[in-house]
């Protein structure tokens, strides 16, 4: 079988990129097609060819790739994928759209709807640059949102990080998708069940993540928190922050490592389309303390592995860590949840199960016939998920 993996741009390295990565790996003989590429920024490929668009020969293309957002689609449609008999998409927006021989399979793993066309407002928050020219933008997004919906059909099958995005797919693309939860190295994460003084956040300093509920919750209660992490919120989050409170920045990963197998809890405060974080924390044997909506819905058990709490309010964050300091966890258990649900084995098992699935579906296009394996999440009517569309 003659597989393609694709991805949107290679242009930065995040978690979708992360996880884009993992299946280079695990495909090591399938062919990788991207827009743009810009390997000093990204992940790691080794010597593998990366087949880039039309789009890699404009000057500075890879650095204000943002710009390029009306382009992609063609560009996407260009690439010749017609020898392939597999091909298996990452992406956030574009790479959806590509075109398929009529005897292959296109499996989409979706980490979220467009979002700079479906969550505009919020999108804008974090590119203030932006903001000035909403109202032309506005303009190229309402065609370019007609054109992702038509375009978000080409998948034979969508997989979601989550059953949050799951239900954004089935809402906005009208296309029913499968949950497979991303992984973690379970080997990169120290175990710890001696626990020091402190509460720990790790997020971009950015106005979704809500670092402000946590901040102004610890200066309430006096407790020490130490957030890890850097953006363009963090001069005025330490311009309200009490002493009981470090900003740490960006630290290397043992030191990361350590502060979340020390710390007391983690502490969530934004609505994520899934988190790795929390993951992250339980497999360090750390409960997490989560705002309860979204990605931590998929990840956490409540009592067990960590606590929620119902509002993004400093109030709610408050009553939700006074009643963490009077339950009995379990380290090992915590522990032992994360790396027997999310670990790389795990992820691949499933995967290899839904490439088996689809392949044996003759032609079908329809993932409502695919018998999907029962240890894949299907997702959720899309009635069940609120009108916020928040960013990984």
């Amino acid at each position: 079988m003659k597989i393609a993996l694709v991805h949107d741009y290679l242009t930065q390295k995040g978690g979708a990129e992360r996880v884009f990565e993992l299946l280079c790996n695990y495909f090591p003989d399938a062919d990788i097609f991207t827009s743009l590429y810009d390997p000093k920024r990204t992940i790691e490929l080794g010597d593998r060819l990366v087949q880039t668009t039309v789009l890699q020969s404009l000057p500075n293309a890879t650095k204000y790739f943002r710009l390029l957002a009306p382009f992609y689609y063609p560009a996407f449609r260009s690439l010749n994928l017609q020898g392939y008999d597999l091909i298996i998409s990452s992406t956030s927006s574009f790479a959806k759209s590509v075109r398929k021989a009529p005897h292959a399979k296109h499996i989409c793993f979706c980490h979220n709807v467009t979002r700079f066309l479906w969550d505009t407002q919020t999108y804008l928050r974090e590119y203030k640059e932006f903001q000035t020219f909403y109202p032309f933008l506005e303009q190229i997004f309402q065609a370019m949102r007609k054109t992702d919906v038509m375009y978000a059909q080409e998948p034979d099958l969508y997989v979601a990080n989550s059953s949050t995005v799951a239900q954004r797919i089935q809402k906005i693309y009208g296309k029913a998708a499968v949950t497979i939860n991303y992984p973690i190295d379970t080997h990169q994460f120290a175990f710890s069940a001696e626990k020091e003084n402190f509460y720990l956040a790790a997020a971009r300093l950015l106005s979704y993540k809500r670092v402000d509920v946590i901040v102004e919750a610890f200066n309430r209660l006096g407790w020490n928190l130490m957030i890890l992490g850097d953006g363009p919120e963090r001069k005025r989050l330490e311009a309200k922050a009490g002493k009981n409170i470090t900003f740490l920045g960006h630290l290397n990963d043992l030191l990361r490592r350590l502060l979340l197998a020390k710390a007391q809890a983690v502490v969530v405060a934004a609505l994520e389309d899934y988190g790795l974080v929390p993951i992250e924390a339980n497999a360090s044997g750390t409960p997490v303390i989560a705002y309860g909506a979204g990605g931590v819905l998929d990840t956490q058990v409540p009592g067990k592995t960590g606590l929620f709490f119902e509002e993004q309010t400093p109030e709610s964050l408050v009553a939700a860590l006074l009643k963490s300091r009077d339950l009995q966890w379990d380290y090992a258990q915590i522990r032992d949840h994360a790396v027997n649900r999310f670990s790389e084995a795990v992820f691949f098992e499933q995967i290899e199960q839904v490439v088996q699935n689809l392949c044996a579906q003759g032609e079908s296009r329809s993932v409502d016939r695919l018998s999907i394996p029962s240890s894949i999440s299907p997702s959720r009517s899309a009635k069940d998920e609120g009108s916020h569309l928040h960013a990984v």
